[in-house]
């Protein structure tokens, strides 16, 4: 390892600490050596190094206080006030936040930014320069907005402030860089192909900027643009400049760290990580990174500060584990019969980082030319770009079958499992798994008929059983949830898993054709949007619903107690808009005691907020609460958004998310809803860091019927903050549903709109729903992925 010490750069230590994608890195000015970090997942944290002769580095200081995700951080340099400096952050909630190292909380929170706050840098006398989605970049002092820098047409996804002469720059995804002196535009330089992702400071006179068109480019600030660098093969996304202003290093969505000495690439680092989101130099001169992984790693070229050959083994390890998508960009088209055998290992590589893909049995397998050890180290195996033909045996519980399905039986449950064998009776499979999860046996031809339509009728089993279901039981009440159809589910609705297209939220979501997991399907045509009409929530157990409003009524405290002619009432109204066929007709007095009634305390509204939720579906209810008066509607909505707060109950957030969207079925709501747009998103944008995947599914119809109201429509603001929502649910949704939902959303948004596919690649939403492509459980998800990034080429 000595030669490899003086010039070739190896890791040091990992750090693990955080929950999320670590997003920013900066070196601080104290305690010596250390460097501060933040993450999705909300925090700040500052490390400093452990004494020697231990390696790695040890959590110092820990500060909260955003309610988003933390995108970026800078240092404000040490003042007579500050004598340790500050650490400014800036977040997905649209605030700085300024912090010292005596508290967790910040001392100061800068708001003003109208969307998220992705890059900040700092300079002489406490100045701090901020840029945002919103397309602006800020100018603060003395905790005020000194000037706003508007000239962008799209986020500012990097700003730096020189030197000297009191100059900044703003580099955008308007593929632009432009410099600013006392708030004017003095100069933009082109060059760029795509957005501009990053910039570093050489000199007073000097610059690098990194794009997602894979290149890095010097610039002096007089315009010149004085070198291209080309060695990234996928987003540039970081830079950092060593102390001599002509060595530096970069990351980006390509996996790897590059270390850039005399103009040329020297060295190329790949992480077991998709994305390598940010870097800084240490005041050492070693290197740390973060990784979508959570893990901030440090590199050295000092030997003393290598990791272990254990440590180092295992990160070689961990990294010849990882698996690598050819749609990630870097490998080129795989053609697995075109690929050499292991053999091709025994000739050099002809530059460090060179990857060579060979052909091990039915894998492909990468590996990358190193040349601190002149060998090929195994960078990973390669998935979905090869003819490789993988077992059709499926392992759950330490058995194997030939299908394993995901099933959601209600919407308030957990998904379940449910394996399979094509020699199984499919009716008794249907019976055991209902009984095992304690289910209602009025599931079982439904179950039993998805098992038989998802395995194309391979069944050896006996013939089913003519007679009624020999079993009884009843579900229990679940806020949202209702009795199934019993429709089968051979034809797959994206949205419902049903044979035919009907709104609703599917009785068995996930049971579809697009949602099987036996088997994918390629969609040649585009089924999934523009979607433009309202996707609302059907599902509806009266009986139900009205046995847990007359238990809490028995409860209610006494001014609010409903008498039994008022509950009478209500059921009347319940049962008339279930019921399609009904004869009775909401009445003026029902609605009334419906409204007077969703005014409930809110820890017993939620079966009310049912009864509405599924009463706004009917065009005499939806016309009276949404419009019938101005003030009505505002009046109704702002009762939802009430109830909508992120400290309120989740079953009265995920209700009242389910009743804007239900609004949507009728002229009144919908344009009470575009009137009210503004208010709406931002409060539901609240609940995108709720931890539930209900409400995140409400939350995802909701945005979807915002973009199907407004597509073919010229009012960019509105189809920027269903973007910008959109963009910020997909950072925490979990949920393949909600997230499919979203992909509508964005799809139906940007189709055939040139200026909102423009706005929609500003925010990043190219990268951040790539990895959705290779989805295939549920089909659908990549599905739509793939359709939306078409849009977006």
């Amino acid at each position: 390892m000595s030669s490899a010490a003086t010039y070739w750069t190896c890791l040091s230590c990992s750090i693990p600490g955080h929950e999320m994608d670590v997003r920013g890195l900066s070196a601080a000015f104290f305690p010596d050596g250390a460097f501060v970090s933040v993450s999705r997942d909300r925090t700040g944290r500052v490390w400093v190094p452990n004494a020697s002769p231990d390696r790695g580095f040890t959590e110092m200081h820990c500060m909260t206080g955003h309610q988003n995700f933390v995108s970026c951080v800078c240092i404000i340099a040490p003042s007579d006030t500050y004598p340790r400096g500050l650490i400014a952050t800036g977040g997905n909630d649209h605030n700085i936040c300024v912090f010292t190292l005596d508290q967790p909380q910040p001392l100061f929170t800068l708001k003003g930014h109208k969307n998220t706050v992705c890059t900040l840098s700092s300079g002489k006398f406490g100045t701090l320069l901020s840029g945002s989605w919103d397309t602006t970049a800020k100018v603060w002092l003395n905790e005020k907005c000194m000037m706003t820098l508007q000239g962008h047409t799209a986020a500012v996804w990097a700003v730096v402030i020189l030197p000297e002469q009191g100059l900044m720059l703003s580099g955008s995804a308007d593929k632009t860089i432009k410099l600013w002196k006392a708030g004017r535009c003095e100069k933009t330089f082109t060059g760029h192909e795509d957005c501009v992702r990053g910039l570093a400071v050489v000199s007073d006179m000097e610059f690098f900027s990194c794009s997602n068109d894979t290149s890095i480019r010097r610039w002096l600030v007089t315009g010149e643009c004085v070198q291209v660098y080309y060695s990234h093969t996928n987003y540039i996304y970081s830079l950092a400049v060593f102390p001599n202003g002509q060595d530096f290093v970069s990351t980006g969505e390509d996996r790897t760290l590059r270390i850039w000495k005399q103009g040329e690439c020297q060295q190329t680092i790949r992480l077991p990580a998709q994305s390598v989101w940010c870097c800084c130099i240490l005041p050492n001169g070693d290197i740390a990174v973060g990784a979508s992984d959570g893990l901030i790693r440090v590199f050295t070229e000092v030997e003393d500060r290598m990791a272990s050959p254990q440590d180092l083994q295992a990160f070689e390890d961990e990294l010849s584990k990882t698996t690598i998508d050819p749609k990630t960009g870097d490998l080129g088209d795989i053609k697995m019969e075109d690929l050499p055998g292991r053999d091709h290992l025994d000739e050099p590589g002809n530059r460090d980082g060179q990857t060579r893909l060979i052909k091990e049995g039915q894998k492909v397998e990468a590996y990358q030319w190193s040349v601190a050890d002149s060998r090929w180290m195994k960078i990973g195996d390669v998935v979905g770009g090869s003819n490789q033909q993988t077992s059709k045996k499926v392992n759950y519980e330490g058995k194997e079958y030939d299908f394993v399905f995901t099933i959601d039986i209600n919407e308030g449950g957990p998904s379940m499992k449910l394996p399979y064998n094509v020699t199984d009776d499919p009716w008794l499979t249907a019976h055991n798994f209902l009984q095992k999860n304690e289910l209602s046996p009025m599931f079982l031809d439904q179950v039993a008929n998805f098992i038989i339509e998802n395995t194309k009728g391979h069944t050896l089993g006996a013939a089913p059983p003519s007679a009624a279901d020999p079993f009884t039981g009843t579900g229990r009440y679940i806020p949202g949830s209702g009795t199934p159809t019993g429709a089968p589910v051979g034809v797959a609705d994206p949205f419902t898993g049903n044979s035919h297209y009907s709104n609703a939220s599917g009785s068995i979501k996930g049971c579809g054709g697009a949602y099987s997991s036996a088997a994918s399907r390629q969609t040649s045509t585009n089924i999934y949007f523009p979607k433009t009409d309202g996707v609302t929530f059907e599902q509806a157990n009266a009986t139900q619903i009205m046995a847990k409003l007359r238990e809490l009524n028995g409860g209610a405290p006494g001014e609010y107690r409903l008498s039994e002619e008022v509950l009478g009432s209500l059921e009347k109204l319940l049962v008339s808009v279930c019921d399609p066929c009904a004869s009775e007709q909401p009445t003026t007095e029902q609605i009334s005691l419906l409204w007077k009634t969703s005014h409930w305390p809110e820890d017993i509204v939620f079966p009310v907020l049912d009864i509405l939720r599924l009463a706004v579906r009917h065009p005499q209810v939806n016309e009276s609460l949404c419009g019938g008066d101005a003030d009505d509607g505002v009046a109704l909505c702002n009762h939802l958004l009430s109830l909508m707060k992120p400290q309120a109950r989740p079953a009265n957030q995920m209700l009242a998310l389910r009743t804007l969207c239900n609004c949507f079925s009728g002229w009144r709501g919908r344009a009470l809803l575009l009137a009210q747009r503004e208010a709406v998103l931002s409060r539901a944008a609240d609940l995108c860091s709720v931890c539930n995947k209900n409400i995140h599914i409400a939350l995802a119809t909701l945005v979807l019927n915002y973009a199907g109201s407004l597509h073919g429509q010229p009012d960019l603001e509105a189809k920027a903050q269903c973007l910008s929502v959109a963009s910020a649910a997909l950072e925490s949704v979990q949920d393949k549903e909600a997230v499919f939902r979203l992909l509508v959303a964005l799809g139906t948004t940007v189709a055939s709109d040139q200026t909102a596919q423009d706005l929609a690649k500003s925010l990043g939403v190219t990268s951040q729903i790539a990895k959705y492509t290779s989805v295939t459980d549920p089909a659908k998800v990549g599905e739509c992925c793939q359709l939306v990034l078409k849009e977006l080429q």
